[in-house]
């Protein structure tokens, strides 16, 4: 299945809920409309630790990128599936440990696409692809991956909060072997997903937000699932976990008072 750019829409529907302006309406942006809120509100409904979750994600993705380029050195990123730009994007975070880090963000969805244009025009070492994340050949042989990221150097590719919404057929396991297999050793690759271990929290919210989104889902998964995308590779510590338990710098993380569903991930490590 080839995901070519010029299939993508570069339209906005604001009558559909997308993934991306609703996790923005759950972590306090400005860039969703009405159907947006309407399908966060019926969702917080039914797992309320929705909003708490939201927040442990995004400070998951803040935590490893300043962990990657502070302790491993890591200076070029490759976002997948990137959502609406937020306070503290991955480009500002790594360029706080060296301002020559480079980051390459990718999203299908066109509001990501002219938020992101606008807001990295000042800054050339970053950039925003209008791609599928299935993609990998286009994302990899797009000029301006290759302007900015060195494949013999290693980089991380970040898979954060993204692949439940790629289906089975899809293969998300395969998509990460793919990327793995374009990384220098020395790489990381960054997965967590949606998983729950009620299976009718994973039905509710599998089918909502398939039908909310008109198709652009996958489903919540299990704990299991995550572990088999990232078979074979070495995990770094802590291992694979609930994400706001992933080296904490402190005890102030939104606590998820239910845990109906976590997000759950690591990260690993090429060789």
């Amino acid at each position: 299945m080839h995901h070519g750019e010029k299939e993508l829409s570069t339209s906005i529907d604001v009558t559909v809920p997308s993934v991306a302006r609703m996790y923005d309406f759950l972590l306090g942006g400005k860039d969703s409309y009405p159907a947006d809120q309407k399908a966060c509100a019926q969702l917080l409904e039914q797992v309320p630790s929705t909003k708490a979750l939201a927040l442990n994600n995004r400070r998951f993705l803040q935590r490893v990128v300043k962990t990657l380029a502070k302790e491993y050195g890591i200076r070029q990123f490759i976002d997948h599936g990137s959502g609406l730009p937020t306070r503290d994007n991955v480009h500002q975070v790594a360029q706080r440990v060296d301002p020559s880090s480079r980051v390459v963000y990718i999203d299908n969805d066109p509001i990501v696409l002219a938020h992101g244009r606008a807001l990295l025009e000042e800054n050339l070492s970053t950039t925003v692809i209008h791609a599928d994340m299935r993609d990998t050949d286009a994302i990899f042989d797009h000029p301006d991956t290759r302007r900015l990221i060195d494949l013999s150097q290693p980089v991380a590719a970040l898979f954060v909060s993204v692949l439940h919404c790629i289906p089975d057929d899809d293969d998300p396991a395969g998509l990460i072997r793919r990327v793995a297999s374009r990384l220098a050793p020395g790489s990381f690759l960054v997965v967590c997903q949606l998983v729950s271990s009620d299976p009718a929290v994973r039905k509710f919210v599998t089918d909502f937000m398939a039908e909310s989104t008109q198709g652009n889902w996958g489903r919540v998964r299990e704990e299991s699932d995550v572990h088999s995308f990232l078979e074979g590779l070495e995990i770094i510590r802590p291992g694979l976990v609930e994400v706001s338990t992933w080296r904490p710098d402190s005890d102030l993380a939104p606590r998820q008072k239910t845990m109906e569903w976590i997000e759950f991930g690591g990260v690993a490590r090429v060789h």
